[in-house]
């Protein structure tokens, strides 16, 4: 007996640990029977819900084959399994055999063997509504005492009671997500009918074609309360965005607060977003309100959500549900009124389909979509930023400067992998240490193979580094002037370099150009400037 309660409590524990590992209902129910078979020895066991046209379909089964499952489908009040949906309490069956009632609609039993086969089904509620049936089956010996199912019943109705939690928090899932698809739709149907026209930001800088579109966007979905995701790679201006949606709200009188999520660890994000009671954990010293609470009223920008912990997407999205919280050391329930938009340069589609994502969190925060383009797919912004930014530190320094056309053409022709905080940096770095008052294409750090952030990026592709074209020479469209990743290398470790890449590709200097990432026009230039004589194999 002391062994029959032991299997029966791993059984329940297990159970608890499927019902939520997954938001596939079919899956999880297939994986609860099993442990009700594995562990306790029921066999051909059913969940059967209620589907909107009142029928019950099986919708998990062990045990039956894929035929006879489809064959399992009642209406309320037929047979056993729909008598228990009707009366809303648990029946048992000790000999199938001799019961008229029961109809044995799957064929799984063969009757004519001479077993007897008991049958017990509980019905699966949430509160007071009976949502399914949950049934299996004992098989005996036809020679043994009748057996007595106090035990397996209450066993049943524990499981089937867990199983309706989970049933009626997945139907819920469900009807949120179908309601937020549906929003999203809508939304995003409206705005791909904006016409573009003449959009502007405050703050935010962009002509394009496609910049436009991303204005359209955000006029489009600022007076709405709707979650929005801003998606768009590292330096493309996620929060600039973020604070123009706010500036364009009826909530832009209050708040506006923004929290890098990938700089805390998930401990400190969860005090920062939250908040603390005085006394939480050491150093404590006094109650401080989160992010949350100081937001009230106005928009919280969570950047890089990506990168939050599996851990934390779970308190995350009791919040986005609720839209209460407790302070970390509290009880105390505190509801907020909060606009979020989020923003990640991560593919949350991949994260999703890894596991490393939460799925219901994935359709809680994605309802209005805005893609941010890269500014190498915004050319036409470039003159107008560079113009910006140049103004901004004539303004702070006090010079008067220039940007000479040959120059203007290099910084149009770079391909910026960091986006328009790159051309930013850029820009100041090259403002700040030309001696004259005109910006010239020999006063970029690309054409003096010090443009650190390409040979960051060429070092992290881990491709062959690429040779310094001939100073002054124009690159080719679309393809940035490159240099040696090693800062200050010698002229002759680059001409040893172009030269292995010769003698790997016979000589032939397209192959060349290709191995070291360079035009055909730059590895012309750089093999006059190494004064590389040419071989013909």
């Amino acid at each position: 007996m002391e062994k029959e309660g032991t299997s029966e409590l791993i059984a329940i524990y297990e159970i608890s640990k499927i019902l939520g590992s997954s938001l596939d209902l079919p899956k999880t129910l297939r994986g609860v029977l099993g442990v009700l078979s594995s562990y306790l020895k029921m066999n051909r066991s059913m969940v059967s819900l209620v589907q909107e046209s009142g029928e019950l379909h099986t919708t998990g089964a062990y045990g039956l084959t894929v035929e006879q499952v489809r064959r399992g489908q009642y209406q309320a009040g037929e047979g056993v399994i729909g008598r228990i949906l009707k009366t809303g309490m648990p029946i048992v069956v000790p000999d199938i055999a001799k019961e008229p009632l029961f109809l044995n609609r799957t064929g799984s039993r063969d009757l004519t063997k001479g077993q007897v086969i008991a049958f017990l089904g509980v019905p699966i509620k949430a509160g007071r509504e009976v949502l399914g049936v949950l049934s299996i089956d004992r098989e005996r010996e036809v020679n043994r005492r009748p057996a007595k199912f106090e035990r397996d019943v209450q066993i049943l109705k524990m499981v089937a009671n867990l199983i309706g939690q989970t049933v009626k928090l997945h139907r819920s899932v469900t009807a949120e997500r179908d309601r937020l698809m549906q929003e999203k739709h809508s939304l995003q149907k409206a705005l791909q009918g904006a016409a573009p026209g003449k959009y502007s930001l405050e703050n935010v800088i962009g002509r394009s074609q496609r910049m436009q579109l991303v204005f359209a966007e955000v006029h489009q979905a600022a007076p709405g309360r709707s979650t929005v995701l801003l998606r768009g790679e590292s330096g493309t201006g996620k929060e600039v965005i973020a604070r123009a949606i706010h500036s364009l709200s009826p909530r832009k009188d209050a708040p506006f607060i923004r929290v890098n999520c990938a700089a805390l660890t998930e401990t400190l994000l969860e005090s920062e977003l939250f908040g603390h009671e005085k006394g939480a954990f050491t150093g404590a010293t006094q109650e401080r309100k989160g992010r949350f609470e100081l937001a009230h009223g106005g928009t919280l920008f969570l950047d890089e959500i990506g990168e939050i912990s599996p851990a934390f997407q779970t308190k995350l999205l009791r919040v986005l549900q609720e839209r209460e919280f407790e302070r970390v050391g509290g009880n105390k329930p505190i509801q907020v009124d909060v606009r979020l938009i989020f923003a990640t340069n991560r593919n949350l589609e991949e994260a999703v389909t890894g596991g490393r994502f939460r799925e219901d969190l994935y359709y809680r925060i994605n309802v209005v979509s805005i893609f941010l383009p890269p500014l190498r797919e915004r050319r036409q912004d470039i003159p107008l930023l560079v113009d910006y930014f140049l103004q901004k530190f004539i303004k702070d320094n006090q010079r008067q400067l220039t940007v000479a056309p040959p120059a203007l053409q290099i910084l149009l022709d770079c391909n910026w992998p960091g986006n328009v905080r790159e051309l930013e940096n850029c820009i100041e770095r090259t403002a700040t240490m030309t001696r004259g008052n005109e910006i010239r294409d020999l006063d970029l750090p690309c054409q003096q193979g010090k443009c650190l952030s390409m040979a960051l990026h060429v070092h992290g592709a881990t491709r062959t580094i690429p040779i310094v074209p001939a100073s002054g020479s124009s690159p080719e469209s679309g393809v940035p002037p490159q240099e040696s990743a090693e800062a200050g290398a010698p002229p002759g470790s680059e001409r040893e370099r172009l030269v292995r890449a010769m003698e790997q590709c016979g000589w032939v200097q397209a192959k060349a150009a290709r191995l070291l990432n360079l035009s055909p026009r730059q590895i012309g230039y750089a093999l006059k400037k190494y004064n590389v004589p040419l071989k013909r194999l």
